[in-house]
């Protein structure tokens, strides 16, 4: 596993082997449509034949930009691992705003999934295979958990120092029920179908940290 290390935004990063500065569109499509499909299926439910069927492609051209299964998996995972640090960066990236505004604000992406019944978070859906993924990737995923919990407790940090908080628990324990609950929700969501479970969850997290 690389070395981790801070970024600006607070999350902790992972030095990864670098994704190429331009990948094709064909590649690029590619990924679009292994990241849904693992998203909806999971990882173990999806083949190259599937997303050639979805692309009209030739497997043969999936396998010249990524020659095995566990290379694209890796590359869905870096690709949609840089996409919310990008995300992070930019929330934190003004410091005018309030911590509350910071947390909603890293709740849209998970409000996005709720909007479409099948999708949970990329990360998410993987470690309900965690046993059965190759190491590279399982060691990716519980990366990108560490890594946002820290960034959760930065902010939640943030919140009590500038007085918008009142934590009852330390800013790690609370920021590891805030991330959870998310998932969960997400999870939960899926499998009974109802659509508040996500919006009744942010709520309640939302009320514990007011003051």
């Amino acid at each position: 596993m690389g070395k981790a290390r801070t970024s600006a935004s607070g999350l902790i990063k992972r030095d990864t082997n670098p994704a190429p500065a331009l990948r094709s569109e064909t590649a690029e499509k590619i990924l679009d449509v292994a990241e849904r499909l693992i998203q909806t299926r999971g990882c173990s439910a999806f083949s190259y034949q599937d997303i050639a069927d979805a692309l009209k492609i030739k497997k043969a051209s999936i396998h010249y930009h990524f020659e095995s299964k566990t290379d694209l998996v890796i590359a869905v995972i870096d690709r949609y691992t840089e996409r919310f640090d990008e995300a992070l960066k930019n929330i934190t990236r003004d410091e005018s705003a309030t911590s509350m505004a910071m947390l909603e604000r890293y709740v849209e992406p998970y409000a996005a999934f709720a909007a479409t019944p099948d999708r949970v978070c990329l990360c998410g859906a993987l470690s309900g295979e965690m046993p059965a993924l190759p190491r590279a990737a399982r060691e990716r995923v519980a990366f990108f958990f560490k890594s946002h919990q820290q960034w959760l407790t930065q902010i939640l940090k943030r919140g009590a120092v500038r007085g918008e908080f009142k934590l009852a628990e330390s800013a790690a324990k609370i920021a590891r029920l805030f991330f959870g609950a998310l998932q969960g929700a997400l999870l939960i969501q899926r499998t009974t179908g109802d659509s508040s479970q996500l919006r009744d969850v942010i709520s309640a997290l939302k009320s514990q940290l007011r003051k």
